[in-house]
């Protein structure tokens, strides 16, 4: 099963310079609607099975086009949301920087809670929850593999994908999730594969297709002798 990441379009938030956390109403900026129209060409061509979105309006508009060109529903998942900042929801970065608990989210983000809000390590376990779930559950509904988008915000894609690259939370601000960004996983029984990160380009590879089943006995054409799905190529991929 192979997930894209697509973090929201440019929000009026990223261009105030404020966070915007779980703000009502903040939606995508004259780029970011540029954005979201331009994933048609960027992504329209994959076959994807499904989009699953957080509930913030600036996810649902950016996957709005690429919904109409699929003809797919997109599936609101509350897990996928914004990281709940409390207190600091709102205000000015150039602000933030001054707080204490700035350099914790900085150098020991796991250690990181804000104020009458969540902590990051309950945000990256929420979301490797919702995005496995979702993974598992697409699985069975397409014999076992399918390619599917996930709308989210930076902080939730950063955590998720260092969950698959194995690496500690707290070094996650080491990952970039750029506005409209794309970054793809795919999840295998033994292991996840991090293939893409932070793509900005103006497609993503038209060769990006699910995985393919594991051979069955009698396979022709020496298929029956590849390596499992879930294992690395040693050597590198022979693509």
């Amino acid at each position: 099963m192979t997930v894209i990441l697509l973090r929201h379009g440019r929000s009026t938030s990223n261009t105030a310079g404020t966070l915007a956390g779980r703000s009502e109403g903040v939606d995508i900026d004259d780029k970011g609607i540029e954005q979201a129209a331009g994933l048609i060409d960027r992504l329209g061509d994959l076959p994807i099975r499904a989009l699953v979105t957080s509930p913030l309006l600036r996810c649902r508009r950016t996957v709005a086009p690429l919904a109409e060109a699929l003809c797919l529903q997109p599936v609101i998942e509350d897990r996928l949301a914004e990281v709940d900042y409390g207190d600091w929801t709102g205000r000015k970065l150039s602000e933030l920087v001054n707080e204490p608990l700035w350099r914790v989210v900085q150098a020991h983000p796991s250690a990181a809670v804000f104020p009458a809000g969540e902590g990051l390590a309950q945000v990256q376990a929420r979301a490797v929850a919702a995005v496995r779930e979702h993974d598992r559950r697409l699985a069975e509904q397409h014999d076992g593999d399918a390619l599917w988008v996930a709308c989210t915000h930076g902080d939730v894609i950063k955590s998720v994908i260092a969950d698959a690259y194995g690496m500690h939370l707290d070094g996650f601000q080491r990952i970039n999730a750029d506005p409209a960004s794309v970054s793809v996983v795919r999840y295998t029984p033994l292991r996840p594969f991090v293939l893409h990160v932070n793509h900005t380009g103006s497609r993503l590879a038209a060769g990006l297709r699910a995985a393919p089943p594991p051979p069955k006995d009698g396979a022709k054409d020496g298929a029956k002798d590849a390596p499992p799905p879930s294992d690395a190529v040693v050597g590198g991929s022979t693509d």
